[in-house]
């Protein structure tokens, strides 16, 4: 009996993740085979490239390409209160547990663009929490925690941007927390104070710190099993015990070695409290 011979195109795709991985350390190997091949086509298509080998040519000697590359892989859908009953579960369920710690340190992980980590500022802000917060809002992508770190927006956004602000709970009018300049929205510096933006990749670094909060919402569904267990148990050994973990609506902990180790909050929102 013969074995089938792999498709030449997957061949190919194998060898630009390991190329990717052994020269820049970016560990894609993992990722949800399906979207990622869709991601690599379209890159393929805006450099005008004929196939996968050329690309790996063009990545691994040509740094903007590199860029280019990481930024067409990196999911970056994203918006302020984005599922506004997330947020809305978060300032009923969550604040008032957040009310009793002197200090509260928050891991939004996978921050993108940043529209979702200034949203968890907002909130934390308007409940009295701010203060004592310090939120690492991180990514492995340093072209959009660079615009992150800027908190300058579409201003055609803030329409639809503040429908689910009120649908979240929110308390002021959303217009006060930015400022028009042209077609911008530029966010309040206050809102920044106490946010760190750093690059950070789940596929291959490590905890570095502990939290009470840890914030990954719509991230998992693009990694295969093998890379979301390497993450459940990133976000374990850095959750402080009590600590409440967020995910993305079609995230789950069931079925993973983990399931156990929390209780549900508010399932329906995929908020969770780890209790061992």
């Amino acid at each position: 009996m013969t074995l089938a011979r792999p498709k030449l195109e997957d061949v190919e795709v194998q060898l630009l993740l390991e190329g990717v991985y052994r020269y820049y350390g970016f560990d894609f190997r993992n990722y949800a085979p399906s979207s990622l091949k869709r991601r690599i086509w379209n890159i393929l298509c805006s450099e005008k490239l004929p196939n996968v080998s050329a690309l790996q040519e063009k990545v691994l000697h040509d740094p903007a390409c590199l860029d280019r590359f990481l930024l067409g892989l990196s999911v970056n859908v994203t918006a302020m209160f984005r599922n506004p009953n997330f947020f809305l579960a978060f300032r009923e369920k969550v604040v008032p547990i957040l009310r009793t710690y002197p200090f509260i340190r928050i891991w939004h992980a996978g921050c993108s663009t940043g529209q979702e980590v200034y949203s968890m500022a907002i909130l934390l802000e308007e409940e009295g929490l701010y203060p004592r917060c310090r939120i690492y809002a991180t990514d492995m992508n340093e072209m959009v925690l660079k615009q992150a770190k800027g908190g300058i927006f579409s201003l055609q956004l803030m329409q639809e941007y503040t429908q689910l602000y009120l649908k979240a709970g929110g308390k002021r009018s959303f217009s006060e927390y930015y400022t028009a300049a042209y077609d911008s929205a530029i966010f309040r510096t206050s809102l920044k104070e106490n946010i760190v933006f750093s690059q950070h990749n789940l596929a291959t670094d490590s905890s570095f710190n502990e939290f009470n909060v840890i914030l990954c919402r719509n991230v998992l569904i693009y990694f295969n099993k093998t890379l979301q267990k390497r993450v459940y148990e990133l976000f374990h050994a850095s959750l402080c015990p009590f600590g409440i973990l967020g995910l993305g609506r079609q995230e789950t902990l069931k079925f993973t070695p983990y399931e156990a180790y929390y209780e549900e909050l508010a399932g329906s929102e995929k908020l969770f409290r780890r209790i061992h």
